[in-house]
């Protein structure tokens, strides 16, 4: 039986959808700019994604979403539009998280470790650990930035840093084993598909009624 897989990532500025047959891209809108864009974008290109490939909303099977950690607004724009459409189509509701998400663009040799990390507050960054096969080694934490910072792992292995909260490493992590991709890397539905399915596949679904994003730490407003 074809299942088709709605996924919503919404974690960082990139506002992505994407649309999977039996684990298998179909069809991917996205876009990332200087400010977020989840509340403007994120209908238009959940609508475009199902248009353009042909089908009807009522042929989707589940729903994906990207469930943090990561923007707080992003979080809530993306968990709120995929927990309406479940309830509307009377369908399913699978979570990733964000950071294996973002993990899946990166490959490395099997003696390397992966940190995907996102902005947290100040010298703060959401981080995770996982193998060259994309397995999670340490789940994911808040890490106050210090010289010392992943000393555990780096003094066994290499680690390759990467993300939107990545930069905050640069000069501070001075280890001969710890490397930081310079570039930006944002999550995208479209790497979403492979961890999504083995959940599908898996039946490991979520409570539609009491889903939340995993923000990790409550949200801090610095205005007044």
């Amino acid at each position: 039986m074809n299942s088709y897989l709605l996924h919503i990532e919404t974690s960082t500025k990139n506002c992505s959808v994407a649309l999977s047959l039996n684990g298998k891209l179909i069809n991917c809108n996205e876009f990332s700019g200087k400010d977020y864009s989840h509340g403007e974008k994120l209908h238009v290109f959940i609508n475009k994604t199902i248009v353009d490939s042909n089908i009807a909303f009522s042929d989707l099977s589940g729903i994906s979403v990207s469930k943090g950690p990561g923007s707080y607004t992003g979080l809530r724009i993306g968990v709120a539009a995929a927990k309406g459409l479940c309830y509307a189509l009377n369908i399913p509701l699978l979570s990733v998280n964000s950071l294996s998400v973002l993990a899946q663009q990166m490959s490395v040799d099997k003696d390397t470790f992966l940190a995907p990390m996102f902005d947290a507050r100040r010298m703060e960054v959401y981080t995770q650990i996982l193998d060259y096969k994309h397995q999670v080694v340490k789940p994911t934490w808040s890490e106050v930035l210090t010289p010392e910072s992943f000393n555990e792992h780096l003094s066994k292995s290499k680690i390759v840093a990467f993300g939107v909260g990545s930069k905050k490493t640069k000069g501070m992590i001075n280890h001969p084993n710890f490397e930081l991709i310079n570039k930006l890397v944002e999550p995208s539905a479209r790497d979403m598909i492979l961890l999504s399915h083995k959940k599908w596949e898996d039946k490991i679904l979520e409570d539609l009624a009491y889903f939340e994003p995993f923000y990790l730490k409550e949200f801090f407003n610095t205005k007044n």
